[in-house]
């Protein structure tokens, strides 16, 4: 097993989800976890029992990251709990299931989706860097899609903004590499969550989307954690500006 023993780990939304798993697996690790959720406390709630079984510190802020200065008070949160902050994936998205042709949509669906995909990921890793560079090191993880890799038609807001997620990372990758600040993300495919449920939930969906995919199948959030575990740890310390593809052979870039 990976250990992240004595580190200190941030996971925006870690309540569902790919997030949901990560914070369990870190835990599992031996990483004490902060993570945030946005409505459903509950949720979090469990997330917090269950990860918290392996003796650990998790805990559970709300916060809403489309607001970024919820992303000072979340990571000032983590600092405070944690008393330091050497991990932090920046996980938190949405995607909408319905096609949107570029004709029909809004300047509001376009910003909406900007914010929550693009624009939190700039928020966290904008007031989580003071402490890493302070620390002379830090692991940065973000999580784009295969839709920012190839695009998505119908969902041009989502794709745009999980490129500019790659982007980011290895543009922040460079920059922050003279202080032991290694950046990386994990591009998803198709993932069996309750994000991806309204195509998944349904046969014709869900026989789509194994179509596009060799292994025939979509992930599970843990296939997900898993790799984002690696790039957090000691495996990892000669990996940035990298993103990991876990998309079970749909997309075949890097």
């Amino acid at each position: 097993m990976i250990s992240l023993a004595g580190k200190a780990a941030l996971v925006s939304g870690g309540s569902r989800g790919i997030g949901a798993a990560t914070v369990k697996l870190f835990a599992q690790a031996g990483a004490d976890v902060v993570f945030n959720f946005r409505r459903d406390r509950e949720a979090a709630h469990l997330v917090e029992q269950e990860a918290g079984k392996h003796g650990t510190r998790v805990e559970a802020m709300q916060a809403d990251l489309r607001v970024a200065d919820n992303s000072r008070k979340l990571v000032d949160f983590a600092i405070e709990r944690l008393g330091r902050l050497d991990i932090v994936v920046a996980n938190s998205g949405a995607w909408n299931s319905k096609d949107l042709p570029i004709e029909q949509m809004t300047e509001r669906q376009w910003e909406d989706m900007m914010r929550v995909n693009l624009k939190s990921v700039y928020a966290l890793v904008h007031f989580a860097v003071p402490a890493m560079i302070a620390q002379n090191a830090g692991r940065i993880i973000a999580i784009s899609s295969t839709a920012g890799q190839r695009g998505e038609a119908y969902h041009s807001h989502s794709a745009a903004a999980k490129g500019g997620v790659i982007s980011f990372v290895k543009a922040l990758s460079t920059e922050l590499a003279r202080h032991n600040i290694l950046v990386n993300g994990v591009a998803p495919g198709w993932v069996d969550t309750e994000m991806s449920r309204p195509v998944l939930g349904s046969k014709t969906g869900r026989k789509f989307v194994q179509g596009q995919i060799p292994l025939g199948r979509p992930a599970t959030a843990e296939e997900i954690a898993g790799p984002i575990l690696f790039l957090a740890s000691d495996l990892a310390t000669f990996m940035t500006g990298e993103i990991l593809n876990v998309n079970g052979g749909s997309v075949l870039c890097g």
